[in-house]
């Protein structure tokens, strides 16, 4: 009997694929002679991860289009730089206790290797939201962490505040992500041991963090956005005591700040400047995504170890919540940009670049308007397409409709009877079925894109803390 499985396994050995050839538990093999073993999956140096804050599959599409009319063109053929990957996933965004998520958790999943519930940052489903004591009872590995434990350079940047819930996850855990400065802590949960995600940030190890925020770092009696109890507190100047880094406020400030120290920027109150809003002269001390995501390479792309970099665009989410498309757009335009720098300044056989959505919004792209259509307009039909070239379509109350449009949000339409004409262009705030003071999240699978070592595993449909799984197989911590 064994002569006769040694002779069935050498057999197969010799005529089935390498990678077919491991045996099942229980059974014997033999490797011919000369036989070449396969290859070990390559193993990535580097991995940024960039993150589209709210970026669904619709915004995608959307602003795949607004890119191109940009430049002239119909827009559908257009692809944004992260479309031109070769390995896409789709990727299911629920919390714990969520059908439809928030950043908190969907970040925490992302960094952590597990799902927790909504609102809960770096801490697992046993922390009662709000809750000091659960939160540090359930604490969650964080990669920020093993990166910098396993010698590597560590960057993270964001158009959001640097305390907000996405680029906190890399290095913070809260049981409330409302805590981003002392002050937001409830009274009676002060003193338990738990810190303030801006503290966390200051006393953290990294590299290069570079976003807004500067409100949750200053007390009252030393700058007029302060929001911690000591009026005299000053964090940056206290991270810099510590750790000899640069702090920076400006954009100019960030360019000429020493490339061979840590480098700490926040550059507005509170979120950074829609590029819209740019676009009108506002924001023009702050940098743009693409400039910091520039700066936190060049800074880090020397370690000998390799770095891990989050990206966040922030701001997509909160154009979407204010139900203006434009606004979001813009944001996922200039997020493109940003990751073909990467592309462009990276070395494609060491870094692994992934590009991701936390959720989605509630988001439609409607109507049945003609190709090349002002993706920020009214929607005017096709040719032979049952109405005039030249005339916009009409609702069922005798007025035309965009073909963005959000199911819920503060443009909702109180009496259809009495609906408004829509508003168009990037200004607009797009009409919506159901009135709610703020658009809300939607519950659609997200798409990941993956290029370099390691980017195979973006295949299918996973679970979103599987993100994590494939940046520590890829950087071979597993």
């Amino acid at each position: 009997m064994i002569r006769t499985r040694l002779f069935t396994a050498a057999l197969l050995a010799t005529t089935l694929p390498i990678a077919a050839c491991t045996p099942p538990e229980g059974t014997y093999a033999m490797q011919s002679v000369g036989s070449v073993a396969p290859e070990a999956p390559a193993k990535a140096k580097n991995v940024i991860l960039f993150i589209g804050d709210g970026m669904g599959i619709s915004t995608i599409t959307a602003a795949r289009i607004y890119e191109g009319q940009k430049r002239g063109e119909t827009g559908e053929e257009n692809l944004l730089s992260f479309e031109k990957f070769e390995n896409v996933a789709l990727v299911k965004t629920y919390n714990s206790n969520a059908q439809v998520p928030d950043s908190a958790g969907t970040a925490t999943a992302m960094h952590s290797g597990a799902k927790t519930n909504i609102g809960l940052l770096g801490v697992g489903t046993g922390t009662v939201r709000g809750d000091c004591a659960s939160g540090l009872a359930n604490p969650l590995p964080l990669l920020g962490e093993e990166a910098k434990d396993k010698g590597l350079a560590l960057g993270i940047v964001s158009t959001a505040r640097i305390t907000h819930a996405t680029p906190a996850s890399v290095y913070a855990r809260s049981a409330d992500r409302n805590w981003e400065a002392d002050a937001a802590i409830p009274e009676d949960e002060r003193g338990k041991g738990c810190k303030d995600i801006a503290t966390q940030l200051i006393e953290a190890d990294w590299d290069v963090a570079l976003g807004g925020g500067l409100g949750s770092f200053y007390g009252e009696g030393t700058d007029d956005t302060g929001r911690r109890l000591n009026a005299d507190a000053n964090l940056p100047a206290d991270w810099m005591t510590r750790t000899g880094g640069t702090f920076v406020r400006s954009s100019d400030a960030m360019n000429a700040a020493p490339m061979d120290k840590p480098l700490l920027g926040v550059f507005s109150p509170s979120h950074m400047t829609y590029m819209a809003e740019r676009m009108d002269g506002k924001g023009q001390s702050e940098p743009t995504l693409t400039e910091m995501t520039a700066q936190a390479i060049t800074r880090i792309k020397s370690d000998p170890n390799g770095y891990y970099l989050m990206v966040e665009s922030g701001r997509i989410d909160h154009g979407h919540h204010a139900g203006k498309a434009g606004f979001a757009l813009e944001e996922t335009v200039e997020f493109a940009r940003a990751i073909q720098y990467a592309v462009d300044n990276t070395d494609p056989e060491e870094t692994l670049i992934l590009v991701t959505a936390d959720h989605s919004h509630v988001f439609t792209i409607a109507g049945y308007p003609r190709r090349g259509n002002d993706i920020l307009g009214l929607v005017v039909p096709p040719e032979g397409g049952g109405d005039e070239v030249a005339e916009v379509s009409k609702a069922a109350d005798g007025k035309p409709y965009t073909t963005l449009g959000y199911a819920n949000g503060p443009g909702a339409i109180a009496n259809l009877a009495e609906r408004p004409i829509p508003e168009t262009g990037i200004n607009a705030q797009q009409q919506a079925a159901i009135p709610t003071d703020s658009e809300t999240h939607a519950g659609e699978d997200v798409a990941l894109y993956a290029t370099g070592p390691g980017s195979d595993k973006a295949r299918g449909v996973i679970e979103q803390n599987v993100i994590y799984d494939i940046i520590r197989k890829a950087f071979g911590w597993e």
